[in-house]
């Protein structure tokens, strides 16, 4: 009789044995499954707050060729021959009441010493201050921008500091884009060219640059 369960004893011991295999792969399974989502969801949520870092920096762009142009209508008057624009020279922020600073010159990162933009923007520009911070948004980024002016130096452009100008200008009996006002507001001078850098710092140390070339 006793001889008889032997072979029962050892198929209970095989199967608890089988039983434990199936259950640790079955954990192992059940883990794997639960990072993979963990990951899915980490990906879709910073992809989130990239694509939330890019819509804020419309803000900044924006926020900034608007005051291009209201600096634009603000300094030039009906019936003026000569341009006398503040956009020739830096302007910075609190000066005279103005509300940003203003570089009338063009600034870039040094490509020699492969200078990344958050580089440069942490190292040069912040500390010189040339950059403008807007409040934090509701989606909790910070959006700063920088407007350079795409000539080599301050000053007016028909001086030759060799700006990056359009090639034609409205004719000077056409309404000015600019000013929205008649002909003879402003000389039929070529358009220069203001390039807009925006930074958005946002939650989980997301960073996006963009960068905009306006002509005014």
């Amino acid at each position: 009789m006793l001889n008889a369960h032997h072979p029962i004893r050892r198929q209970q011991g095989v199967a608890l044995i089988l039983a434990v295999i199936v259950l640790v792969a079955m954990s192992l399974a059940a883990i794997g499954l639960m990072r993979g989502v963990l990951t899915g969801n980490r990906v879709a949520a910073n992809l989130a707050f990239q694509q939330s870092a890019r819509q804020s920096s419309e803000t900044g762009a924006e926020t900034a060729i608007a005051w291009l142009e209201q600096k634009s209508r603000e300094l030039l008057t009906a019936g003026q021959t000569t341009r006398a624009n503040k956009l020739f020279q830096n302007i910075t922020a609190g000066a005279g009441g103005e509300t940003y600073n203003y570089v009338a010159h063009r600034e870039d990162p040094d490509s020699t010493a492969n200078q990344t933009w958050d580089d440069f923007w942490t190292n040069f520009l912040v500390p010189n201050g040339m950059a403008n911070t807007l409040a934090v948004d509701g989606a909790g980024n910070t959006v700063s921008f920088v407007i350079h002016r795409l000539c080599n130096a301050v000053g007016d452009p028909s001086t030759g500091i060799n700006c990056e100008a359009s090639p034609n200008a409205p004719p000077s009996n056409q309404p000015n884009r600019s000013t929205g006002q008649g002909g003879g507001v402003k000389p039929a001078d070529p358009q220069v060219y203001y390039r807009i850098t925006v930074r958005v710092a946002g939650p989980r140390n997301a960073i996006s640059f963009t960068q905009v070339v306006v002509a005014i």
